[in-house]
């Protein structure tokens, strides 16, 4: 649900869908911040024979705004090649594979990185070739050491960086299943306008997989004037991240069978910032074409942030629940938290000693303070429960964001910028689900995937 299947073009093209993005510093590597880009939403493990990869067709990428314009100032740049060493079998691995350059791997995946500097592509420097992605994690005997397959695969860049693309756990939870059954939230339903008795939830994305493009960047590469601020209220301290796929304007495809040609310019067809915007804040109509569009221009989007659909929903769905939220609904006052929070970062002032702000463009990123040090004790809530590491800072893997942006669409954060006592339950709301994986506690966090032959859905 962070951004998976979220728009109805996109949904019939998961090799080019953005699920999830992640944006912090790193724990172990304070120096450094981690970003972690996610594609191909809910991968059954067992997906053989046929197993998932990055598109070869796509061109994927990370972006990092530094001087508040919602335009990239510094992107990376990651395209796949595909290498099928035996055409006249089946199999994806005609036995176990013990190393990266086993030749019992029969499909495998390389990866080039590009570093962009400027907006929209001025000056590129390739900063590696030929880097080679895992196998997938099929089982006990075709990958019976997964973990180190896939450490072999975490590449360090002559340029400073640290990379890595391949499957990983899906680390994202939410009840699917109750969201989208008409606003349910299982742990509520009792208090549903269509009652039944509350329970917990059901992670509809547990024992899925996804792909990561997971990079780690000195801090003194992202920010706007190359330094590593220690100070949390300097404005170089923030920078602003998404990630987008992309796909050539023309398909061509040839006379013989499975053969097809790409060509002319690139044409954005997912992007993802802040989690869960295009499901839950952009209307059905419009959602392809906010794919399609830039950060910058986020503006014409202003008027379902300052009324999102869902905030009106809640005292409906919820009989006598959510009173002071249908009262400030009726006032039909702009919800200018969630325009700070989502669009253009929390100013100094608000939250002390803390502010994520990129200036007044109103535009779709995860705004990261890379001053900010790493949490001892991490809280899933984030800033709601007083963890400034945490979401919405950035976003690391553990923060729980459906609970927390529930709590702020139903006025929670409403407090922040205009005199208003939430209701009880504001403060209370949750998917019921919570994030139960297990992250590594390095280089690239998010935890290995799970195995075709034995795995199990919530």
């Amino acid at each position: 649900m962070s951004s998976h299947r979220e728009a109805p073009a996109i949904s019939k093209d998961p090799v080019a869908d953005n699920t999830d993005l992640y944006a912090f510093v790193s724990a172990d590597q304070p120096s450094t911040v981690t970003i972690i880009a996610n594609y191909i939403p809910l991968e059954e493990p067992a997906g053989g024979p046929n197993f998932n990869l990055f598109g070869d067709d796509v061109l994927y990428e990370i972006k990092i705004d530094n001087n508040g314009d919602g335009v990239e100032d510094v992107t990376y740049q990651f395209r796949f090649t595909t290498q099928i060493l035996n055409p006249e079998t089946f199999l994806y691995n005609v036995g176990p594979i013990a190393s990266l350059a086993d030749p019992n791997w029969n499909m495998r995946q390389t990866y080039s990185v590009t570093k962009v500097r400027g907006a929209r592509g001025h000056k590129e420097t390739v900063l590696a070739e030929a880097l080679i992605s895992p196998p997938v994690n099929i089982g006990p005997r075709s990958t019976p050491d997964y973990p180190s397959l896939a450490n072999a695969a975490i590449h360090t860049l002559p340029s400073g960086e640290k990379v890595f693309a391949g499957q990983r756990e899906e680390a994202f939870n939410v009840d699917l299943g109750s969201i989208f059954d008409l606003g349910t939230l299982r742990p509520f339903q009792n208090l549903h306008l269509i009652s039944t008795p509350a329970t917990g939830g059901v992670d509809a994305s547990k024992g899925f997989n996804v792909h990561s493009i997971a990079i780690q960047v000195p801090r003194t590469h992202v920010t706007r004037n190359g330094s590593a601020p220690s100070d949390p209220l300097d404005a170089n301290a923030v920078i602003g991240v998404w990630a987008t796929a992309s796909r050539q304007r023309a398909l061509i495809r040839q006379p013989q069978p499975g053969r097809q040609h790409e060509a002319g310019p690139w044409v954005q067809v997912s992007r993802l910032g802040e989690p869960l915007i295009n499901e839950v804040i952009i209307p059905l109509g419009k959602k392809d074409y906010w794919n399609s569009t830039y950060p910058a221009d986020d503006s014409q989007f202003i008027q379902y942030y300052n009324n999102p659909e869902l905030a009106g929903l809640l005292p409906v769905l919820y009989p006598g629940v959510f009173p002071n939220l249908a009262t400030l609904n009726a006032s039909k006052a702009a919800r200018a938290d969630l325009v700070a929070i989502l669009l253009t970062g929390i100013p100094s002032g608000i939250i002390s000693g803390f502010q994520n702000f990129t200036g007044p463009v109103q535009a779709d990123m995860l705004r990261l303070n890379v001053a900010i040090p790493p949490a001892d004790n991490p809280d899933p809530l984030g800033i709601l429960a007083g963890d400034l590491a945490g979401f919405p800072n950035g976003r690391r893997v553990t923060d729980n964001v459906v609970a927390v942006e529930l709590r702020a669409i139903a006025g929670a954060t409403y407090p922040l910028v205009a005199s208003y006592t939430p209701d009880g339950a504001a403060a209370l709301l949750t998917d019921g689900t919570s994030n139960d994986v297990a992250p590594l506690l390095q280089f690239p966090y998010i935890g290995h995937p799970h195995q075709g032959y034995e795995h199990t859905h919530d």
